[in-house]
């Protein structure tokens, strides 16, 4: 049995679930799942308000419990993921070397297609190895949006410092 709730974000509404007192599942739109019930629990409502703080650029990692549910190797793949910084991209070569798989660049997107935690779990930053958006859950629209707000996030911080910087000379 788990608990979900919808949250409303800049890319439109969001289904958060939890089980077992850890996110299951973060998805784009609102997905009622059989066997859940629509609950905004403080687990969710944490989940809610750390995706609403990575809109507005006030987030830049998440720390929420999470259960990846997947073979061992998406466990693999999607906790490499996880270490991809905010505002970064790799290849699916890259990850693919990560996991100590160098050949395995279709495993990499096979197993992103299965992440089931959108944004959390950051497959979005996983791009083609010639700088393309390649597949996304959510659409490439999506992808692109998030990764543009990434960048434009980091490009203010990097301004804000620099005037900082050049206040205190």
């Amino acid at each position: 049995m788990s608990n979900i709730f919808f949250y409303d974000t800049i890319i439109g509404r969001m289904t958060i679930e939890e089980s077992d007192h850890c996110i299951t599942y973060v998805h784009f739109g609102e997905v009622k799942r059989q066997d859940s019930t629509i609950i905004e629990t403080d687990l969710l409502k944490k989940a809610g308000q750390q995706i609403k703080e990575y809109f507005e650029g006030t987030r830049l990692s998440f720390d929420l419990p999470l259960k990846m549910e997947g073979t061992e190797f998406q466990i693999k793949v999607w906790n490499a993921l996880l270490q991809i910084p905010f505002g970064e991209t790799r290849s699916y070569k890259q990850i693919a070397e990560a996991v100590g798989n160098p050949l395995g660049s279709r495993a990499i997107g096979n197993a992103n297609n299965k992440n089931k935690i959108s944004i959390i779990v950051p497959c979005h930053r996983v791009i083609g190895a010639n700088g393309k958006l390649v597949g996304y859950e959510g659409g490439l629209d999506i992808k692109e949006k998030l990764l543009n707000l990434e960048k434009e996030i980091i490009s203010l911080k990097l301004h804000a410092e620099k005037a900082v910087e050049s206040k205190a000379i």
